[in-house]
């Protein structure tokens, strides 16, 4: 199966492939919250939009948070007890 981009161009934006899957997957939950704020219907997945992001070198990882939101909540509680 081929894979469009190809994993070496996306690789070019955002050397780790873990690194790769968490700038996407924030960036998809980005794309998806506002269209949903904005009812706004999608005409693609919110994943391919941001894949297509990352290769067209519109986004990388620098300057993103990728700390996990829910842990920190978590965090936060169990310090409160």
């Amino acid at each position: 199966m081929m894979l469009y981009p190809a994993m070496s161009k996306l690789n070019s934006y955002i050397p780790n492939r873990y690194m790769l899957v968490n700038v996407v997957a924030l960036r998809a939950r980005q794309i998806s919250e506002a269209a949903e704020e904005s009812g706004e219907p999608l005409t693609e997945k919110p994943v391919t939009l941001a894949i297509r992001e990352v290769a067209e070198g519109k986004l990388d990882a620098r300057g993103m948070d990728l700390t996990i939101k829910e842990e920190t909540a978590i965090v936060q509680q169990e310090e409160q007890l």
